[in-house]
């Protein structure tokens, strides 16, 4: 039985390209090429993955192919993206980022994932997608991990 990992590199890191985001693709690509990405987990998704490939003018089945060929580290990962977008420039990234940073999940997720975390939905509350994220993220590593 292989083991399987929770997703932990937040939506909210870039790496040196400055593209929020793009680290959490690579680790979710990279171990689903392994079978190693934890159920519940695609390697590309409709939502920060789809806008991110979608930001950078990248191919998914590119990206897939790519990462399942060479099995690249980050900084390779980075290297091919900038040899292979077709919009990677200042404008590009910094859309695509405040696009990231400004993403609210609906009502529904933002109470099952608090809900499922023991928290209540209050005002102090995160409303946006990555805090939410994270959250998620944390609480199914605890369960697959720690509990």
């Amino acid at each position: 039985m292989s083991d399987t990992y929770v997703p932990l590199i937040s939506s909210g890191v870039a790496g040196p390209l400055g593209v929020l985001h793009l680290p959490r693709l690579w680790q979710k690509v990279s171990l689903e090429e392994k079978s190693n990405l934890a159920p519940g987990y695609p390697g590309v998704g409709k939502g920060f993955d789809a806008m991110t490939l979608a930001a950078l003018g990248l191919e998914e089945q590119a990206v897939r192919d790519d990462t399942k060929q060479s099995k690249p580290t980050y900084p390779e990962f980075e290297a091919w993206v900038k040899e292979n977008a077709k919009s990677l420039n200042r404008d590009a990234i910094e859309k695509h980022n405040a696009a990231v940073r400004g993403y609210n999940h609906d009502d529904e997720t933002r109470c099952g994932i608090l809900g499922a975390c023991g928290m209540t939905d209050d005002a102090s509350s995160p409303k946006d997608a990555v805090n939410l994220n994270n959250l998620d993220d944390w609480y199914e590593f605890h369960q697959a991990v720690l509990k």
